[in-house]
């Protein structure tokens, strides 16, 4: 009988418990579409990139282009010539592999600026999920967009446009 009662009040804390807690749900996709700064944001990286593509794209063409005048080339030069003509191509092939790790590796260029531009706007919604939610008592904000593993939730706990609000958009 002890042992019933000791079971029955630990299911009745644990079901308490489990109750106490709120969870809510955002969908961090549709927040940023709704955001122009982050349009924006992302207009000037794509720009940036596409101009840093061109830069490599030319040097890439310069040594292609000097690889064909060798290639036509090769028979009438002597030794020294033709070690000249190879070490430009190697050099110019060389230029362009460092400028794409510059601008596009993992610590490049585009990173850097991919941070500094969007780190603010994460912030700040990061900042508007945790007023609303400690406002509200959510214990755990999901986001919709990168759960996979979400099937089903309800539409009455997503504060995407709550969040949309705080940040000072409207939908």
């Amino acid at each position: 009988m002890k042992k019933f009662m000791l079971v029955t009040i630990l299911a009745l804390f644990a079901a308490v418990g489990a109750q106490a807690q709120k969870y809510a749900l955002v969908d961090m996709e549709y927040i940023l579409r709704n955001i122009p700064a982050y349009e924006r944001a992302n207009e000037q990286l794509d720009q940036q990139s596409r101009r840093w593509q061109a830069e490599i794209d030319q040097l890439v063409q310069q040594a292609q282009d000097l690889y064909k005048k060798y290639q036509s080339e090769s028979m009438f030069l002597s030794d020294e010539q033709r070690a000249q003509r190879e070490k430009e191509i190697l050099d110019l092939e060389k230029r362009a592999s460092d400028l794409k790790r510059q601008y596009f590796g993992p610590d490049g260029e585009l990173y850097k600026k991919r941070e500094s531009l969007m780190a603010p706007i994460q912030d700040e919604i990061y900042n508007a999920v945790k007023e609303i939610s400690e406002s509200k008592g959510y214990s755990m904000v999901i986001d919709r967009a990168s759960a996979g593993s979400i099937i089903f939730a309800s539409p009455k706990i997503d504060i995407s446009n709550e969040v949309l609000s705080k940040l000072g958009y409207s939908n």
